[in-house]
């Protein structure tokens, strides 16, 4: 069980070395472009054309395989919630880059808020039990839930000229987050086929599975990037996943929590705790600004090439 949480914790570094640098790739995109407004399913592309993104896009395979090994070690009720201090790597990187200017206090709170949480819930939980296959009239069941749910999140993003820019990143973020936690159930199912080889993988039906609602998930994930704050999408991002994760990790697989009252609000007030934590963390001026502004000099340099192509 160790183990998993340290495989787990891993997994979160480098899925918050995604986030930022897939963020931060992102930035400078033309509202007026295709796929910031509208969707277009040949964004990715053009986002692959910028190194950091690409960072980004090589962290997030290594997060994936962490989170693999993870859900290889534990029930995916105790590795999913843990990958929820993702947003507290995230507040460190941009914390780093500006080495802490402006952070207030209450950005400290959320963020004990958030790791208090975590381990109230962890703790009343105790996760344990599971199979390690779930039946396939489950996973129709829960397959098609899911795609409901992801699409109701999205026809509530719309992509009209009246909708906000935080309420479309916002239902892009829940609608991406719904889909992370459907993903990682199908990684546990695959993981459980690691010991008998390659050929056990891929003569699954899980691994191809994975493929198509990984990519699915991937291009939800760069629109609600692309569509508004990362103030307004990573609480859906932070927070749908282990809901849902739990949620199937139970329906699916069979995995307990604790069911005693006491520890019954343990789990509910740990989360609520969670929850409140994420979302203050996501109001901070390092996230709700988009990530950390240019240095002086660069953004000098910038307004001079900028003046020079002008005045061409």
């Amino acid at each position: 069980m160790e183990i998993a949480i340290l495989l787990a914790l891993a997994a979160s570094f480098c899925t918050a070395t995604s986030s930022v640098c897939q963020r931060l790739g992102a930035r400078g995109l033309d509202a007026r472009e295709p796929g910031v407004t509208g969707f277009d399913p040949k964004l990715v592309f053009r986002l692959a054309r910028r190194p950091v993104w690409l960072l980004g896009f090589a962290s997030m395979i290594a997060g994936f395989a962490f989170q693999i090994s993870a859900l290889h070690f534990g029930p995916l009720v105790l590795v999913q919630p843990i990958l929820a201090v993702e947003l507290l790597f995230v507040f460190g990187y941009l914390g780093s880059m500006t080495r802490c200017r402006g952070v207030r206090w209450r950005e400290w709170t959320a963020a004990i808020a958030m790791s208090a949480g975590l381990a109230v819930f962890l703790r009343s939980a105790s996760p344990s039990g599971g199979r390690a296959h779930a039946p396939g009239t489950l996973w129709w069941i829960a397959g098609l839930a899911t795609l409901v749910a992801v699409a109701v999140a999205v026809a509530a993003a719309g992509f009209g000229k009246h909708v906000t820019a935080s309420r479309r990143a916002a239902c892009l973020g829940i609608a991406t987050g719904i889909a992370w936690g459907f993903i990682a159930a199908v990684i546990k199912e695959m993981s459980s086929r690691l010991s008998g080889g390659p050929a056990a993988v891929f003569t699954n039906w899980a691994v191809y599975v994975l493929i198509v609602a990984g990519a699915g998930a991937m291009l939800l994930a760069s629109h609600a990037m692309t569509a508004g704050p990362l103030a307004a999408s990573q609480p859906g991002f932070t927070l749908m996943d282990p809901i849902v994760a739990i949620l199937l990790g139970t329906f699916l697989f069979g995995e307990r929590l604790q069911a005693a009252p006491a520890d019954l609000a343990g789990e509910v007030l740990g989360l609520l705790v969670l929850a409140t934590g994420v979302w203050a963390l996501s109001q901070s001026r390092l996230i709700s600004s988009h990530g950390p502004a240019l240095p002086p000099r660069t953004l000098a340099n910038v307004k001079h090439r900028e003046l020079i192509r002008k005045t061409r």
